[in-house]
């Protein structure tokens, strides 16, 4: 799978929030689309988490998540470039 197209929203709906950056959408081989993907500032450095739903007993579930290491890798490490990009593009 190729990652086609990555797109980051910074701004007003992280305001309330100071550890969730940004959101993020990634679009694979022009055909699939996984839409609210989390730019998230963590005690270790920034993460990518993936879209989520709150249970009845409070707990997260993942709505969509890659089943190989791998992928989750390449995931994160291209949002992670493009959030970079565009979040220095903002600051100059």
């Amino acid at each position: 799978m190729k990652v086609t197209d990555i797109r980051i929203r910074i701004g007003k709906q992280t305001e309330g929030n100071e550890r969730l950056r940004a959101y993020a959408d990634i679009t694979f081989d022009e055909s699939f689309v996984i839409h609210g993907l989390k730019i998230i500032d963590g005690q270790n450095g920034l993460f990518v988490a993936m879209p989520s739903r709150r249970m009845p007993n409070g707990e997260f579930k993942d709505i969509v998540h890659p089943i190989k290491p791998e992928l989750r890798a390449e995931i994160t490490k291209v949002i992670l470039e493009k959030f970079e990009q565009e979040n220095n593009a903002q600051t100059e």
